[in-house]
Parts: C-alpha cells; sequence; structure tokens
C-alpha cells in the first residue's frame, strides 16, 4: 500500500504521472556540476541558452541561490510542485545538492523533493536523501551487462581511482542495483532512465527493464541518444521515433512506461511543454557561443559578462598566473559575483609523478575533472591537447600571463 502523503505528492508530480504533466510545473536547480562517471553521449555545458538537454544549464547556482530563486519561481509560477537537482553532473557527486534539498525543505516544506542520479554514490546516500524528505528518485540505467556497459560509459570513478570499460560498467552497475533496492525498500518511488542508443544497448533494454521493474521502480523511461559534439557518441545516429515507439510498446508489457518526457535541461523551470528557464536566469544568453571561444590568447583583460561564473587561475604564489595548465601544481578557483572576483578555494595538483605518454594524458583528465566545476580555465600556456579536451567539456580556455587582480576579471 502507497503512503498516503506519496499518493498525493504523485498526483502533482509531472514526470510521474502524466495526467499531472499539463497542470503543474518542476523545478531544476543547477548545483551540482561535477560527475563521478563519463558517458560517452554526454557533454556537460554549464553556460548555454539554446540547447535543450540533460547536462545543460545556463548557469551554476549555489545552494543559497536556488533556495531563493525557488521563492522567486514560486510566486510567478502558482503550479509548481516539483524541485529537483539533475545536474548538470551527478547530484550525488556534489555536497551542494544535499545542502540544497535541506533548504528548499525548511522553508517550502509543501513542495515534492527529487533528485536524478547515474547511481553510483546511491547506496551510501539513499538512507540521506530519504532523512532529507526526497522521496522520487530517477536513476539513469543504460544496461544491466557490464560488457555493454563498458561500451556506454568511457570513465567510472570510484574510491578515488578511475576504471574504464567492463570493470568500470561492473562497478557502477553494482551500486545501481543495490542503491535502487534500498530506495525502494526505504518506500521512495524510484523511476528508471534509460538512454536508446542503436547498435549499443537497443537490442538489451527489453531485458533491462525485466530486471529493474523485478527491483520494484514504479515505471521507466526510455529516452533517444541526442548525437552530441564533442563526445565519443557524436557519429552515432538517434533512434527513429518508430523504432522508441516499438521498443516501449514491447517494453510496457513488463513496466510502466513514461511516454511524455521532454528531456529537460538541468535548470528546467514550468511545465514540461513550457520550459520557461530563459526567464529566471541571471545570463541573458549563453557566455561563450554555446561552447567554449574559439580564441586561443586573449589580451590582459579576460571577457567575462556573467555572474556566478567560476573561474580556475594556474599560479604559483596566488598573485601571478605564471604556470602553464598542464605543469600547475596549484589552482586558485575564483567565483564572480555582481563582477567581483572571489576566491572560494584553492586546488592541489599532485605533479610528483612522472607524466608521459598515456600517464600525461591521465593528469591532464585529472586536473580537468578537479575543476569540472569551473566554466573558465586561465593559463599562462597550454598544449593542444588539453586545450580540445577542456574545450569538449564546455570549458572557456584562456592565455593570460600576469597578475591576478581586478583587471583580469574585469568585465567587457
Amino acid at each position: 500500500m502507497m503512503d498516503k502523503d506519496l499518493e498525493d505528492a504523485l498526483v502533482k508530480h509531472p514526470c510521474y504521472n502524466e495526467d499531472a504533466h499539463k497542470k503543474f510545473a518542476r523545478m531544476h536547480l543547477p548545483v551540482a556540476p561535477k560527475c563521478n562517471i563519463q558517458c560517452n553521449y554526454c557533454n556537460r555545458k554549464f553556460d548555454c541558452s539554446n540547447e535543450s538537454r540533460p547536462g545543460v544549464t545556463s548557469e551554476l547556482l549555489t545552494p543559497e541561490e536556488a533556495v531563493d530563486k525557488v521563492a522567486v519561481v514560486k510566486e510567478k509560477i502558482p503550479e509548481l510542485s516539483v524541485v529537483a537537482v539533475a545536474g548538470p553532473g551527478d547530484p550525488l557527486a556534489n555536497e551542494e545538492t544535499f545542502e540544497t534539498m535541506r533548504l528548499v525543505r525548511e522553508r517550502f516544506p509543501d513542495l515534492t523533493l527529487c533528485v536524478s542520479t547515474n547511481g553510483l554514490a546511491l547506496p551510501e546516500n539513499a538512507q540521506k536523501l530519504y532523512d532529507l524528505g526526497v522521496r522520487f528518485l530517477t536513476v539513469t540505467m543504460n544496461a544491466s551487462d557490464p560488457a555493454i556497459g563498458g561500451s556506454v560509459y568511457s570513465m567510472v570513478r570510484s574510491d578515488g581511482k578511475k576504471y574504464s570499460g567492463r570493470e568500470g560498467a561492473e562497478i557502477l552497475l553494482k551500486n545501481q542495483l543495490e542503491g535502487v533496492r534500498k530506495c525502494v525498500a526505504l518506500g521512495m518511488m524510484v523511476k528508471i532512465n534509460i538512454v536508446m542508443i542503436p547498435g549499443i544497448n537497443d537490442g538489451h533494454i527489453p531485458e533491462l527493464v525485466k530486471k529493474v521493474r523485478s527491483l520494484g521502480v514504479y515505471i521507466v523511461n526510455i529516452l533517444p541518444l541526442i548525437p552530441v559534439e564533442g563526445t565519443a557518441f557524436s557519429d552515432r545516429r538517434a533512434p527513429t521515433p518508430e523504432e522508441r515507439m516499438r521498443l516501449m510498446d514491447l517494453c510496457s508489457l513488463d513496466a510502466k512506461m513514461m511516454r511524455h518526457c521532454r528531456q529537460c535541461r538541468a535548470d528546467a523551470v514550468g511545465l514540461l511543454d513550457d520550459d520557461r528557464s530563459r526567464e529566471f536566469v541571471r545570463l541573458g544568453s549563453c557566455r561563450t557561443g554555446c561552447g567554449p571561444s574559439k580564441e586561443n590568447s586573449m589580451p590582459q583583460i579576460m571577457k567575462i559578462d556573467a555572474d556566478s561564473t567560476r573561474v580556475a587561475v594556474a599560479t604559483s604564489d596566488g598573485k601571478n598566473v605564471d604556470r602553464g595548465f598542464g605543469n600547475a601544481s596549484r589552482f586558485d578557483v575564483y567565483s564572480l559575483s555582481n563582477n567581483e572576483p572571489k576566491l572560494i578555494r584553492t586546488v592541489d595538483v599532485d605533479t610528483t609523478r612522472q607524466v608521459v605518454g598515456d600517464s600525461h594524458k591521465e593528469h591532464i583528465e585529472d586536473i580537468a575533472d578537479l575543476l569540472d566545476d569551473c566554466t573558465v580555465i586561465v593559463a599562462k600556456e597550454i598544449g593542444e591537447m588539453p586545450s580540445k579536451l577542456l574545450k569538449e567539456r564546455g570549458k572557456t580556455v584562456r592565455i593570460f600571463r600576469g597578475a591576478i587582480g581586478k583587471e583580469l576579471f574585469r568585465t567587457q
């Protein structure tokens, strides 16, 4: 028997209840930029206003900014019933997610809380989410066979180590299954998202649906692959609507299907069919033209024209930009609010190991992971390979030599 409060919330949840999606609005809070896996179809963009897909947002918010934004949206959209964290990275890889949920629950107890995750960190966080009042959870699972999962995920980071291929997929799958079991046992309503990738997992999806339904999930959502530039699957085709419909019809024999998904942005606001996110974004437009700047050098003043930007600066002393990206032992990370820079943390990089050949690429990837929440990277110099990697991740790369001061961050 479903809990009465959960049943009432289900009536107003537009993603879990098709009848609700034209009456009730949802809001995604983009507070979670870091991710603990790399899917071959995902390219997270933190400053894009004219793409609509998961992993894209026009701004990053702190938990405090997020709850203030909920207040504004709630006043203008009285139909708001659900507040969620869905990225642009993985919510459970970001402590900001939990603080945001706490603040929203404290200030708006009438709103339903929802989280979307890849499930890697779900086992250790299931109880924590439940205690914060989260009752709706979406887990993206693309395979119940590690051999297939190894083709979908290029990297899984667990316990401080990176895994690839089948090994990484096995770790991810184990945690997904354990985490879903825990959440269902706690009384949470679980939705499974599956990205349909022709030639990779499409033939396997019916088996996956049977598996997750046996765990007690409420609904399954089969999403079409969106080929995205800068990803390993950029040249793969999306399934046709007819192919996806046939697959959903087949899988509906085993599980309830979600058929009204709009593959929402990480900062979506409003009804599923009427995304109003741009009305509530402080950034007037995409800061870098929906991707990194094509410039690989810059004048003495950096072109930054938005609040809530995070800038990582390669420095040896905290006073000057005096290190290249690959050989920097330290990055100072600044946030910009009202065009005023504020040092928020220092990131130390291990430069003691030898970095040649494949280990050099791994070293560069590790630095990029450490700076995943930053939208702008500033260094004295940068090579072609790290520059390309950063740009594929949606970062703006700037070359600068000189003192770290207001001139560096001044708006143009």
